[in-house]
């Protein structure tokens, strides 16, 4: 993770990017699902949210050609009309189905036909979303089959943050299964005592801090200041490494921070995603924020994208991706 750019001044918020910054309290929350059991134990997070903001919930599905096959075992397109209607119509009965638990939320369904991203950013500029929620099935392997294609998409073009549960996503920070029925639904609570902030110490990283913070003086968490040096062979003959990365990582913190607690500032040697999940399970965290650049710069990020899917693939806690 460490930068082989020339060492970073310390890091400050220009006005530009403070404008450019998204409140943490969202209004509009799209949750994206396939209605499989990785989609779904998104879902309670979702809800969670918007419970907690007074935001509304836009939950969608989207019926791609592909799936459509896949699922009939191939027909011609004569009979695609009416695979589409009937599939059409079976989603909108598992949204229907799904609104009990959206009790007490302001809430709207989508069903949309064609390519899963297109449709998806439509919804997010109609709606003026700035968050979206999603699960990730966190399969072996890299690239887009580690975290699947939809998740994959949604991280590197959603204009807002992304906020992913995985698979793997337990202990504490693991929400109960939402009701099949909205009767004596208690509200979920989204509870968030520790928080880790994983920087690179990339350009954005101060808009991505202040959201960190953000979310740890709403509730009142614990927050963590993390950066992994992954070069760390000129150690022995830099004595001022270790001082000078703990410096940094204080210099991204807002003047005016107003937190519960102290940060810790945490420096770790070796494989960055390795070491930020191991932290992660070390501090029983709840929440993991990792910075992102946009597809243009998909090949430079805050965290490199292998290691922000390693991250959000096996992450025992949600992880929330803010881009530039």
């Amino acid at each position: 993770m460490t930068p082989s750019a020339p060492q970073i001044e310390e890091a400050k918020i220009a006005p530009a990017e403070r404008k450019s910054f998204i409140p943490i309290a969202p209004r509009n929350v799209l949750f994206a699902t396939d209605f499989s059991a990785t989609s779904e134990a998104a879902l309670p997070y979702a809800t969670a949210i918007c419970r907690r903001f007074g935001s509304t919930l836009h939950a969608a599905h989207v019926l791609s050609d592909t799936s459509l096959l896949a699922m009939t075992g191939g027909v011609d397109y004569v009979s695609m009309g009416t695979i589409l209607d009937g599939a059409q119509q079976d989603a909108t009965e598992k949204l229907e189905h799904m609104t009990p638990s959206f009790e007490g939320i302001p809430h709207r369904s989508y069903v949309r036909h064609g390519l899963i991203w297109q449709n998806l950013a439509e919804i997010i500029a109609e709606n003026d979303v700035d968050l979206v929620v999603v699960g990730t099935h966190g399969r072996t392997g890299l690239g887009k089959l580690l975290l699947g294609s939809v998740a994959e998409d949604i991280l590197r073009h959603a204009p807002c943050p992304v906020l992913t549960v995985g698979p793997k996503v337990s202990g504490r920070a693991k929400l109960p299964s939402l009701p099949a029925t909205g009767r004596d639904l208690a509200p979920l609570e989204l509870d968030l005592r520790q928080i880790i902030f994983a920087t690179n110490f990339e350009r954005h990283s101060p808009v991505v801090a202040r959201a960190a913070v953000s979310l740890a003086e709403a509730f009142h968490a614990r927050l963590i200041l993390l950066h992994v040096f992954e070069d760390y062979t000129h150690l022995g003959s830099q004595p001022d490494l270790i001082d000078d990365g703990v410096r940094r990582l204080k210099a991204l913190l807002p003047r005016d921070a107003a937190l519960q607690y102290p940060p810790d500032a945490v420096l770790e040697f070796g494989s960055a995603a390795e070491r930020i999940l191991r932290v992660a399970a070390q501090r029983e965290t709840d929440l993991l924020v990792l910075g992102a650049r946009p597809a243009a710069s998909a090949g430079s990020t805050h965290l490199p994208w292998t290691t922000a899917h390693q991250t959000i693939a096996y992450a025992h806690c949600p992880v929330l991706t803010i881009r530039e």
